[in-house]
């Protein structure tokens, strides 16, 4: 078994955001594990601080990127440059939404494209790949197109979940800040405040439900957002324990006081009738709209992409904020203003990539002060690079929040990612929607999570991840 590093976040991610603390250098350090895969077929070049995986001139880059709330345009956007830098080399950047569908077919078969986002609820079980894929710590270590050690440009901690094995086989890009979003502006209007507690959130589920709304909606491929919410809860009410044995697969993590106390008042919830009905036969982003456009539902459980997923489908003067998930109880483990906080968009380059040294450079040219700069301003997200967010946060209130939470939260945030590893993100779907829709109680639940844990758990093929 790996170990992990300990998945807690530090207080200055709030302050680096803010601009307020020097910018302190990152080692990255990954045992060997190279592969056994042919060489590349792409043209070579020398290396140098300024190529320093050796590209050929008009070396072909093939990246097939997640479409989901950041879209694949950030990808593309450093096309240009690589074409610059590498003599008329073309990055091409194909979309998708079925990433496991259409790529591990293409592992199998030894031709998997030179670089990939493996994200979204079709996103590959890490487990599965991991042996097939390069260790990026060579990326790490070299500098960016601004001549800086990308090492030293990174936000601390960001690189922890791309470790497997003993080695950083995949880069997450985007800071994300998970929580409960709402419009600041209907909450003002309505006179509701942001719940911290499972009773704050049912006593606004009435309130909600007197004004004609819901208190929450979900869309049939992102029904386990709602699971995110119930450990981010949970983690908040039990404290780390609860973190330790979810992550570690182990017999009774569902079975946690803490979990189960969620599940009672999420359950609650689902029996008041304070869900928008027919999620379970909702595309996603057209149940989003239903709270964004719509304003049918006043909560929504999500990650910080959500402002830019939903930017062309959002009310005008929505507002759109983010607050902690809440605890169970005002007595919790955690404070209020702890919550979920990691790197998403995990980037990958597969070992038999005809062009590893491509999918390494365009990742480098991401991570360059102008690739980063370029996606906060247009996603109004942040990147993992430091110092790309001004004070004035592009004029997004969401990303506004953002900040204000990493500032509020101190140390007290942490992450999970046992559903990237193992690959559960598609079977949780399966479950919640039926949860959320009634047709499944709170002990079916926990019966249906810990079966998939207990069948990994016991699988020997699959390498566990050890979470302290």
């Amino acid at each position: 078994m790996s170990e992990s590093p300990l998945f807690q976040r530090r207080r200055f991610l709030g302050l680096v955001l803010a601009g307020t603390l020097v910018p302190v250098g990152l080692s990255a350090c990954a045992a060997g594990g190279g592969s056994d895969t042919p060489a590349d077929s792409a043209p070579t070049g020398e290396v140098s601080d300024t190529n320093p995986f050796g590209v050929g001139e008009g070396a072909a880059v093939e990246a097939v990127i997640f479409d989901g709330g950041y879209g694949t345009d950030y990808v593309s956007a450093v096309a240009a440059a690589y074409a610059d830098l590498h003599k008329g080399g073309k990055l091409t950047v194909a979309p998708s939404t079925q990433i496991s569908q259409q790529m591990q077919p293409r592992f199998v078969g030894g031709n998997p494209p030179d670089l990939l986002d493996n994200s979204g609820a079709n996103a590959i079980g890490l487990a599965t790949i991991a042996k097939q894929l390069e260790d990026l710590a060579p990326l790490t270590k070299a500098k960016n197109t601004e001549g800086t050690v990308i090492a030293d440009t990174l936000y601390p901690g960001m690189l922890d979940d791309g470790y497997y094995d003993g080695r950083l086989v995949q880069l997450n890009y985007v800071l994300t800040v998970y929580g409960l979003w709402y419009s600041k502006s209907l909450f003002d209007a309505n006179g509701w405040k942001a719940p911290t507690t499972w009773d704050d959130v049912l006593a606004l589920g009435a309130q909600a439900k007197t004004a004609g709304k819901y208190l929450f909606c979900w869309g049939k491929e992102a029904a386990s957002y709602y699971l995110t919410l119930a450990v981010e809860s949970a983690i908040k009410e039990g404290g780390d324990e609860v973190r330790v044995k979810l992550g570690n697969l182990d017999a009774d993590a569902w079975s946690h006081p803490a979990v189960q106390a969620v599940f009672a008042k999420m359950e609650q919830a689902v029996q008041a009738g304070y869900f928008l009905p027919g999620g379970a036969g909702t595309q996603f982003t057209a149940a989003q709209a239903q709270w964004t456009q719509g304003q049918q539902a006043v909560l929504y459980p999500s990650g910080s992409w959500i402002e830019n997923e939903m930017k062309s489908q959002t009310a005008a003067d929505f507002q759109m904020t983010g607050c902690p998930a809440p605890a169970v109880s005002s007595g919790a483990a955690m404070p209020a203003e702890s919550f979920h906080a990691s790197a998403g968009e995990p980037f990958v380059v597969p070992s038999q990539a005809k062009n590893k040294a491509g999918g390494m450079e365009t990742l480098r040219l991401m991570l360059s002060k102008e690739g980063a700069t370029n996606f906060a301003k247009a996603k109004l997200s942040s990147t993992i690079v430091k110092g790309t967010v001004p004070a004035d946060a592009f004029g997004s209130t969401a990303l506004a929040s953002q900040v204000a939470m990493l500032d509020a939260a101190g140390e007290n945030t942490f992450t999970f990612n046992f559903n990237d590893i193992y690959g559960f993100t598609s079977q949780n779907n399966v479950l919640w929607n039926s949860f959320l829709s009634g047709e499944l109680d709170a002990a079916g639940l926990t019966s249906g999570l810990q079966k998939q844990f207990d069948d990994t758990r016991a699988d020997d093929s699959v390498v566990k991840v050890k979470v302290s």
